[in-house]
């Protein structure tokens, strides 16, 4: 019996066929790619990492270079209570992930983990605090370090994924970044860093200039760095004593 290909029967079976086909081949090719899609983030998180003790490296070095400076990997909880300090533990820690569970409620419960990296670099160390909060349009997130003090910022590295180019993407540019370095979060024992409108930052030991037209923005991250050092400031002043 001859197939007859201008039917509607015949027009829909091949339709159906290919979809199968189709998606087939897009479920294997990304199983297959997945591996190399985790082995690019992972890179890219010991980059920023990196970068926040001002070492720039490429993709292909991010590996040798995070096991040369990172000395030491720290898991804490809300209450700054030591979690683990197995070597890897920080590194999989999906600060993303805790800060939805943050906001969906658990912000008093000791299950929530927060990563620390401490860095050792030209003899001194640093401490690398990755951090996780909203923008105006969608999640932005950094890693920022301090020096031994546990109060002086050493470097800074943000990004966002959805921001305004031009206003608020501004986060991730070293003209936004390079302000940090110097100053101090906190100020008589308590969180004091402020991101500043109009202007002033440059005259605050304890805080930076916004982005102009990028407010929101800027806020969120003033809000970030300052509920995220709120949760480490009890480790730290226990390392002090």
């Amino acid at each position: 019996m001859a197939i007859d290909k201008n039917s509607n029967g015949y027009t829909f079976g091949f339709a159906i066929v290919m979809v199968i086909v189709v998606g087939s081949l897009l479920s294997l090719a990304a199983v297959s790619l997945k591996p190399f899609q985790q082995e690019n983030i992972q890179k890219e998180k010991k980059q920023n990492i990196l970068a926040s003790i001002n070492v720039v490296t490429s993709r292909s070095e991010a590996d040798a270079l995070f096991s040369e400076y990172v000395k030491k990997q720290v898991v804490i909880n809300n209450q700054g209570e030591v979690v683990s300090e197995e070597d890897g533990s920080a590194f999989g820690i999906d600060v993303k992930k805790e800060y939805k569970e943050w906001k969906a409620g658990a912000r008093e419960e000791s299950k929530l983990n927060f990563p620390l990296f401490v860095c050792n670099k030209d003899g001194e160390d640093y401490y690398v605090v990755p951090m996780v909060g909203t923008g105006l349009w969608g999640p932005i997130w950094g890693f920022v370090s301090l020096k031994g003090d546990l109060n002086t910022i050493f470097g800074a590295n943000f990004d966002h994924k959805t921001e305004t180019p031009g206003l608020g993407a501004e986060i991730k540019e070293s003209i936004f970044e390079e302000q940090f370095s110097g100053d101090q979060i906190y100020a008589n024992g308590e969180v004091a860093f402020v991101i500043m409108k109009g202007g002033g930052g440059s005259d605050n030991p304890n805080g930076v200039d916004g982005i102009t037209g990028g407010t929101i923005t800027s806020k969120g991250v003033e809000e970030m760095l300052q509920r995220t050092f709120e949760v480490y400031k009890p480790y730290f002043e226990k390392i002090k004593s």
